[in-house]
């Protein structure tokens, strides 16, 4: 420090790790289910599907709603499975992903901001005390069966969305807003 300058003091900050959360529900029901993992690879993704596709064993197909993140896809299962467990938990999944940029169609979204404004608020010392209390939040809000209540219609995602759908062919220009 300077002569004649005023003191700082810098904001000591340490970074004790990071981890990842993947989680889905059901808008309907209010059923959440999520993982906590130490790492965001295509392993961890391979193995939250495995857990959904046990979670749902009469369901013929799953339907996820997804971001452009580069594990999101099956591609992550044959890395990591064998060919034919990859090919059947494949067939399980139809997914549906979410236009760059607007991750907001993503009901998912919608919790991982509860999640954020109720556990994330504060720092937390290790990965599984946060695992604990992020967990433990999911199965809360699960049993209480708290639904999404969407309420964006597939027209108003056409119309806000239009110049995606133009851009990629041009007969999409029918949906152009009114």
């Amino acid at each position: 420090m300077r002569k004649g300058e005023i003191a700082k003091q810098h904001y000591e900050y340490e970074k004790v790790g990071s981890c990842a959360l993947l989680a889905a529900i059901e808008p309907l029901t209010g059923r959440r289910l999520g993982q906590v993992h130490l790492r965001r690879t295509k392993r961890e993704f391979t193995e939250f599907c495995i857990s959904l596709a046990a979670s749902y064993p009469q369901a013929n197909k799953i339907g996820l709603v997804l971001d452009n993140l580069n594990t999101h896809n099956a591609s992550s299962f044959y890395e990591h499975l064998s060919a034919e467990e990859a090919r059947a938990l494949a067939g399980r999944f139809e997914f549906n992903y979410t236009p760059k940029g607007a991750s907001w169609l993503n009901m998912i979204e919608c919790e991982f901001s509860v999640i954020s404004r109720v556990c994330l608020d504060r720092r937390i010392a290790t990965v599984e005390h946060l695992r604990s209390e992020v967990l433990a939040l999911l199965e809360e809000r699960s049993a209480k069966a708290i639904k999404i209540h969407w309420q964006f219609s597939i027209q108003a995602a056409r119309s806000k969305l239009n110049s995606q759908y133009a851009r990629v062919n041009p007969l999409n220009q029918q949906y152009k807003e009114t």
